[in-house]
């Protein structure tokens, strides 16, 4: 029989079996990139080895380092274009930072992030920009004050309102 010559502590006095040990779990990369805080997001990756052409559309945060060819739609989420991006697309989200290179248009409701060695070419329309030195752009660039734009009816714009005294 193994004894062991390791002075007990009190973890190791407990009458836990070991399966009821919890158990250490390895962190994937994407567990590390989201944050720990209560409202946590979920990264969803797609690889450099991936190539697309078709609609992509999701309900959380996005990173795609590979080639995608058609609209990108995450509205409310986060759009990354990794180093080795290639988007040929119109982009829709909440906010979009480029490392790899966008052809298309790009529309953000709260901000664009051209990073040092990314490029857009395609308008911008957005609440907020950053472009570092070293990225490329070629566009145009509409900066609105809100975050999420509200469409109006033009019937509504141009009826007159009856006032009445009284």
């Amino acid at each position: 029989m193994w004894t062991s010559k390791q002075p007990q502590t009190d973890s190791s006095r407990s009458s836990a079996s070991p399966e009821q040990a919890s158990p250490v779990t390895p962190i994937s990369p994407a567990a590390a990139l989201r944050p720990s805080s209560s409202g946590a997001r979920n990264l969803s990756f797609l690889g450099p080895s991936l190539e697309i052409k078709g609609r992509v559309s999701g309900e959380e945060d996005l990173q795609i380092d590979g080639k995608v060819e058609g609209p990108i739609a995450l509205q409310g989420q986060k759009l990354i274009a990794g180093r080795s991006a290639q988007l040929h697309s119109e982009i829709a989200a909440r906010e979009v930072v480029v490392y790899g290179k966008v052809q298309g248009n790009v529309r953000a409701q709260d901000r664009v992030e051209i990073k040092k060695d990314g490029s857009v070419i395609g308008d911008i329309t957005t609440a907020r920009i950053m472009i570092e030195d070293g990225a490329y752009f070629k566009g145009r660039i509409e900066i609105g004050g809100a975050k999420a734009p509200v469409a109006q009816e033009p019937d509504r714009l141009l009826t007159p309102v009856p006032v009445t005294a009284g």
